[in-house]
């Protein structure tokens, strides 16, 4: 198995809970907060969907789709502690540009040798890893971490445990 297909294989855990956990949320119910001080999914996925957007370009600037203009600017860590629904999109709208995002990390990914796999990380994003490699399977981490947050939030709304 090559680096490309090991990476991709660990993308598709965090994909899939990621995609359950948001299943029967409503908007409203994606800005409900696991605890006063700690971010409402809302506003998270929109760091996560920033944040692959960001990492991937580090590794291939034209390799990811634009983000809506603004995007980035609603997800700060000042816009963080907002309830206002019209500060953020919709889960539709967050889904739609998660499933844009890793698309194009994964057919990005798919283009890559194991030798490319293994050249040093782009010094931006060397905090995720050592290797450029590194940065496609730190998303992995990136989302589960943030998505464990989620399963706290869906037993607040009474929702049952999927895992």
């Amino acid at each position: 198995m090559s680096l490309a297909e090991h990476i991709t294989a660990s993308l598709q855990l965090p994909t899939t809970v990621v995609n359950m956990y948001l299943e029967d949320l409503t908007d409203a119910e994606i800005l409900v907060r696991p605890f006063e001080s700690m971010n409402h999914i809302a506003w998270q996925l929109g760091h996560l969907i920033q944040s692959e957007h960001f990492h991937v370009t580090q590794v291939a600037p034209d390799a990811m789709p634009a983000l809506p203009e603004g995007f980035q600017e609603r997800h700060t860590k000042e816009t963080a502690a907002s309830d206002e629904p019209d500060d953020f999109l919709t889960k539709a709208e967050y889904v739609q540009l998660m499933h844009a995002q890793r698309e194009a990390s994964l057919k990005l990914l798919a283009t890559l040798s194991d030798e490319q796999l293994s050249q040093p990380a782009p010094e931006k994003v060397n905090y995720l890893g050592s290797t450029v490699g590194c940065i496609f399977a730190g998303e992995a981490t990136h989302w589960m971490m943030h998505a464990g947050q989620w399963a706290v939030i869906r037993r607040k709304l009474g929702k049952p445990p999927l895992f």
